[in-house]
């Protein structure tokens, strides 16, 4: 299923970092505030087990999230996003993958790749602020699911339908969050109206 997470504070910081004369540092400042604020509904279902803490006046019942999260950022622009879920959820385990398109095949192929072990049970969050064709996010799934993740849900910023519809098909278990849905991709690739290059804006090389 597709998740539009178009809370206002989540919309009001998305218009920041839509603006074309927006800085590096309020770009990324931005980016990291959305995915914190997006995290909030991600993990609306995660797992709970009771557990008993003792207060400053008794003992009581409660609850403690009973899952471990994975955060996997897709290389580069997904780093960006790994922050503002931390500081909600400081306990989270992180991977990275790096996926680049091979020139010969044209398609997406995972270069780097550090998982955590034994992370089966874990929900994991793949990261990467655009869902432009779709490929990346596809790829990058497909490597996890290939170490034994089972529960995987990609979290984006902006995404094309074009991006939505393939990972629907090639991933159909797979959850979606984005904070908007545009229009679709230009003859480029890059989603419209979109944001630009992400990984470009976040780190200020161009």
């Amino acid at each position: 299923m597709v998740y539009i997470l178009d809370h206002p504070l989540i919309t009001h910081k998305l218009t920041h970092i839509r603006r074309k004369g927006t800085n590096t540092r309020n770009f990324r400042t931005a980016l990291n505030e959305i995915a914190g604020l997006m995290a909030y509904e991600i993990t609306r279902d995660l797992p709970m087990r009771e557990t008993i803490v003792e207060t400053p006046m008794t003992e009581t019942s409660t609850l403690e999230l009973s899952a471990e999260v994975v955060l996997v950022p897709i290389l580069r622009a997904g780093l960006g996003m790994v922050d503002g879920i931390l500081g909600l959820i400081p306990d989270a385990r992180v991977g990275h993958i790096g996926i680049a398109r091979n020139e010969g095949t044209l398609k997406p192929e995972p270069y780097y790749e550090k998982l955590p072990e034994r992370f089966h049970d874990a929900f994991v969050m793949v990261l990467d602020p655009m869902l432009a064709t779709g490929g990346s996010a596809s790829a990058a799934i497909t490597a996890i699911r290939e170490q034994g993740a089972r529960h995987i849900r990609l979290v984006c910023i902006v995404g094309a339908p074009e991006g939505v519809e393939r990972i629907e098909k090639e991933h159909p278990d797979v959850n979606i969050y984005l904070a908007a849905l545009d229009s679709g991709l230009n003859h480029n690739g890059y989603i419209v109206p979109g944001l630009g290059d992400a990984g470009d804006r976040l780190f200020g090389t161009k």
